[in-house]
C-alpha cells in the first residue's frame, strides 16, 4: 500500500488548516462562537481521507495516481473510494469533532458580565470530562450523523475535483495549479451543499451531553430542530462554511498534488 498519499494528506490538511484560521475566527464572533483546533488531529484525519481515497482507487482500477491523469476512471469508481475514505475520515474524527463542537460551543457566554468561568480548560480536559461523565460512548455521540455526513459528501468531493481538472486539462498533460485551486475550491464547495444538514444535525446530537436538550436518536433531532426552527435551520452556517471551504481545500489540493508529484 503505497504511503505517500497518507503522508501528503497530512501536511496538506496541515496546510489547509492554516488558510481556514481566518474565517475559524469569523466562527468565533459569529453563530458558531468556535476556536481552532490542533492542527495535528486535523492533519491526520485528512491523512486518512487521501490516503484511503487513493489506495481504493488504486485498487479498484489498477492505476497509480499519475496515470489516472492521463485517463480519468470512471465517476463510480470515484464516488465509492471518495466514500469508503469518507466513512473512515468520519470513523476517526468523531471524538476530534465532539472536542471542537463542545469547545465552541462553551465561549457562547464569555465576555459577559457575570458569565461562569468555561466548563472545559481545553481539548485534553474536554475528552477527559466526557469520559468521565459520559463513558467511552459519549466520545461517539453524533458520530451516526458524522458518518453519514462525510460517507456520500466526500464521493461528491473528490467527483467534482477529478471531473473539474480532466474537464480543464489538456490530454496528456498534469493540471496546472490555476486548475487545481479552482477545482480543489469547488470540490469544498460542492461538498458543504450536501454535508451542512447532517453538520447541524450533528452538532445539536453532540451538544445533547451538555445541554439539557437530549434527543433520542437522530430522526428525534431532525423533527424537533423542523418543528421548532423551520426548514431553514438546516442549512444554518451554509455560507460561512463555503466561504471558508474554497480557500482551505484550493490549498489542500495544490499541496497535495505538488508533494505527489515532487515524490513521483
Amino acid at each position: 500500500m503505497p504511503v505517500e498519499e497518507f503522508v501528503a494528506g497530512w501536511i496538506s490538511g496541515a496546510l489547509g488548516l492554516v488558510m481556514g484560521y481566518p474565517f475559524d475566527t469569523v466562527k468565533i464572533l459569529g453563530f458558531f462562537k468556535g476556536m481552532s483546533f490542533p492542527i495535528a488531529s486535523v492533519a491526520v484525519v485528512n491523512s486518512v481521507l487521501f490516503g484511503v481515497y487513493s489506495n481504493t482507487l488504486q485498487a479498484l482500477t489498477a492505476t497509480s495516481h499519475q496515470d489516472r491523469r492521463a485517463q480519468l476512471p470512471s465517476y463510480t469508481f470515484i464516488f465509492i473510494a471518495g466514500c469508503t475514505g469518507g466513512f473512515l475520515q468520519a470513523y476517526s474524527l468523531a471524538p476530534f469533532d465532539l472536542i471542537k463542537v463542545r469547545l465552541q460551543n462553551q465561549t457562547e457566554s464569555r465576555g459577559q458580565p457575570g458569565s461562569p468561568p468555561p466548563r472545559y480548560r481545553g481539548p485534553v480536559h474536554c475528552a477527559a470530562t466526557i469520559l468521565r461523565e459520559e463513558g467511552p460512548r459519549g466520545l461517539f455521540r453524533g458520530s451516526g450523523a458524522l458518518m453519514l455526513r462525510d460517507t456520500p459528501t466526500l464521493g461528491l468531493y473528490f467527483i467534482t475535483y477529478e471531473g473539474l481538472c480532466y474537464q480543464y486539462t489538456p490530454t496528456g498533460q498534469q493540471p496546472g495549479s490555476t486548475t487545481v485551486l479552482v477545482a480543489g475550491g469547488f470540490a469544498g464547495i460542492a461538498s458543504w451543499i450536501t454535508a451542512t444538514p447532517f453538520d447541524v444535525i450533528k452538532a445539536r446530537m453532540q451538544m445533547g451531553g451538555v445541554k439539557q436538550r437530549a434527543y433520542k436518536g437522530m430522526l428525534d433531532c431532525i423533527v424537533i430542530s423542523f418543528r421548532q426552527e423551520g426548514l431553514r435551520v438546516f442549512f444554518r452556517g451554509f455560507t460561512i462554511n463555503s466561504a471558508r471551504a474554497f480557500p482551505v481545500n484550493a490549498v489542500t489540493f495544490l499541496s497535495y498534488e505538488y508533494l505527489l508529484r515532487m515524490w513521483g
